[in-house]
């Protein structure tokens, strides 16, 4: 049963639950839900809306839910429309009534608004330290160059002679924008939106302000419309991901150019290469060529997004789920 079936008079069509499931997509967020369930259960406590007690028996089932999925041992049922409802259901499972008081006070606008600000930070953080060391290949690589120089390019006509680690370096620059303006993104995304509920908050006396220094956030959410609606952050991602892919599919083209017969500056590691089926002579630099087939995809996730969020009135829309 979905959080909310009870409202209505008959059940909801199976063509409906399957057009309308995230579950498939949302399941990632888990743990993140998770990190957010704890702290909204301590606040709870910490409120005197719920007694230590009760306290204690969620944050155990909490943490067995948690012990579950780690395992692989979690079962997901057909009737789990997303992953709160599938971690709700399982901790009322466990802990009996006082399972269905976790959702007190706290809707799965704010819910989710939360789930997706806790794992937009925990990912863009990873994966601005992961172009950091592709920047360090590239200086190791600048360094190990030397004085070695090659034709430098402009209309794909030889134009003047630069330094290799200097052409190297560019490449690098342009990574470190891209670690920049993750960082901005994550700075503005760290605003905990937890405690705003379906749009207006509660009338429970909650402490948002708490919450959001138990979940490691900044500051807390200024309006609680833009709080369950806002997906800004989630555009700006999607921007910087689509030019650090333009910007890999720069050096992916340049990686495939230099390697052909006709430039010969560079070759490629077996490792790193992939054959012909009919050609035997051939070394097909695959690696570089789907780094940029696959930037058009992150340029399409922007515009998607914006797409659907420009029509969109406050508050909450089931369109976010996209």
């Amino acid at each position: 049963m979905t959080l909310w079936e009870g409202r209505l008079g008959g059940h909801t069509a199976e063509e409906v639950m399957a057009y309308t499931v995230s579950l498939p997509f949302d399941r990632r967020l888990a743990f993140d839900d998770l990190t957010g369930s704890r702290a909204h259960v301590r606040g709870l406590g910490r409120a005197g809306i719920l007694p230590e007690s009760e306290v204690s028996i969620l944050m155990a089932a909490l943490e067995r839910v948690e012990e579950e999925l780690e395992a692989g041992t979690f079962a997901f049922r057909p009737e789990d429309e997303d992953i709160h409802t599938a971690v709700e259901r399982r901790v009322t499972e466990i802990a009996g009534d006082v399972g269905a008081k976790l959702h007190t006070g706290r809707s799965r606008n704010d819910q989710v608004a939360t789930d997706l600000r806790l794992y937009a930070r925990r990912e863009l953080l990873g994966l601005a330290g992961r172009v950091l060391e592709l920047q360090h290949v590239l200086f190791r690589r600048a360094t190990e160059a030397g004085d070695a120089y090659l034709p430098g390019y402009t209309h794909m006509q030889r134009a003047q002679p630069v330094l290799l680690a200097h052409h190297l370096l560019a490449h690098g620059w342009a990574l470190a924008r891209d670690v920049d303006r993750i960082l901005q993104t994550v700075a503005r995304l760290d605003v905990s939106p937890l405690g705003a509920g379906a749009l207006a908050g509660s009338s429970l006396p909650l402490d948002p302000d708490w919450v959001a220094e138990e979940l490691g956030f900044a500051a807390r959410f200024e309006n609680s419309l833009d709080a369950v609606s806002d997906r800004d952050f989630v555009a700006e991602a999607l921007f910087d991901l689509a030019l650090l892919g333009v910007h890999l599919s720069r050096l992916g083209e340049e990686m495939a150019l230099w390697s052909s017969y006709e430039f010969g500056f560079v070759v490629l590691d077996d490792a790193y290469a992939t054959g012909s089926s009919m050609l035997p002579q051939k070394k097909n630099p695959d690696v570089a060529e789907l780094a940029r087939a696959k930037s058009g995809r992150l340029v399409g996730h922007v515009a998607g997004l914006l797409t659907a969020l420009k029509g969109l009135p406050l508050a909450y829309n089931r369109d976010l789920q996209e």
